[in-house]
């Protein structure tokens, strides 16, 4: 276990994983998220400047809980991030759908790749040899 100083509240906390922030951080944390996942479905056409100014968080943690996928707002509210790899306006994550198919497809031409590699390595280690006399 490490120690290190939570950067919010700055006491000392047992490091596990995750964000630098204590246990009790994290379930205020988790306490605003409710209070904003629930003040986006009763005002869904707010964008993210007046929902964060009107439950006391930054516009940064909005965006961060809409990265995670953990928030989602509405399509009359306009609010929306840009993809990471193409920059097309997306609700929520961090790729549109057509970055991440073309990622999966890459991934499952490597596996492809992989797996006949290892087949192939196979094949001769099945092979029979003879020993010349």
């Amino acid at each position: 276990m490490e120690v290190r100083t939570c950067r919010q509240c700055k006491r000392l906390f047992n490091y596990l994983t995750g964000p630098n922030i204590c246990q009790s951080c994290k379930e205020k944390l988790e306490e605003k998220f409710q209070e904003v996942k629930l003040y986006v479905e009763e005002h869904p056409t707010e964008n993210i400047t007046q929902v964060a100014a009107a439950n006391d968080v930054t516009a940064k943690q909005i965006q961060h809980w809409i990265r995670e996928e953990r928030l989602a707002f509405s399509d009359k509210s306009g609010v929306g991030l840009d993809c990471e790899s193409c920059g097309v306006m997306i609700r929520s994550g961090r790729l549109c759908q057509k970055c991440k198919d073309n990622l999966m497809g890459k991934l499952d031409d490597m596996y492809k790749k992989d797996d006949s590699i290892v087949a192939k390595k196979h094949r001769e280690a099945a092979r029979m040899r003879f020993i010349d006399k």
